[in-house]
């Protein structure tokens, strides 16, 4: 997962990475709001400010089958805290559906940041939609989260699948004769 690291066309359009699908899109401005909360990266004794960093930006949303992609609206007004937020679906640690008893259902991911993307170890998501519900987007993420995690499972397994090693010239079960064996060895 990384801060502004999503690439962008002339239409702040997002670039999609090679075999990557759309499922579903919010690409309507501002109906979808996006609050991160970064933890400090350390104590003040190791370097670090010690204070919990919260960002919140409404913007559009995509789906895709590999990763999440938030993009904030270009307006040109005033600058937002982040301007993309990209979350690679394997790294959705855990997922938590929040239905309170005012105000709207929303959706908290935890999250594994990338090395270098601004982020760090505990960063969580809220994801709020503001002109429909959300139950249908959860359910969508969840399942192409569950699929990816399927398939890459899958290809764990196959690689794992090597053939039974057996030495050139022999059968398995049978040792091989050697012609130049010691003198006074009789194999």
């Amino acid at each position: 997962m990384a801060l502004d690291w999503t690439m962008l066309d002339a239409r702040h359009q997002f670039i999609p990475l090679r075999d990557e699908t759309t499922i579903m899109s919010i690409d309507r401005d501002s109906q979808v709001e996006i609050s991160l909360t970064i933890p400090p990266s350390g104590t003040a004794a190791t370097g670090g400010n010690g204070v919990v960093k919260k960002m919140k930006e409404r913007g559009r949303l995509w789906l895709t089958n590999m990763r999440l992609i938030f993009i904030t609206p270009e307006d040109g007004k005033t600058k937002p805290s982040f301007e993309s937020l990209s979350v690679p679906l394997d790294a959705v640690l855990s997922s938590k559906f929040e239905q309170p008893y005012f105000g709207a259902n929303y959706l908290v991911l935890d999250v594994k940041p990338s090395s270098g993307g601004g982020l760090t170890d505990g960063t969580s998501v809220e994801i709020r939609f503001y002109d429909r519900g959300i139950f249908e987007f959860v359910s969508v993420l969840e399942k192409t989260r569950e699929r990816l995690v399927y398939m890459r499972r899958q290809s764990m397994e196959e690689d794992e699948n090597l053939p039974a090693y057996t030495s050139s010239g022999s059968t398995p079960g049978t040792s091989a004769s050697y012609a130049d064996t010691p003198p006074g060895y009789d194999a």
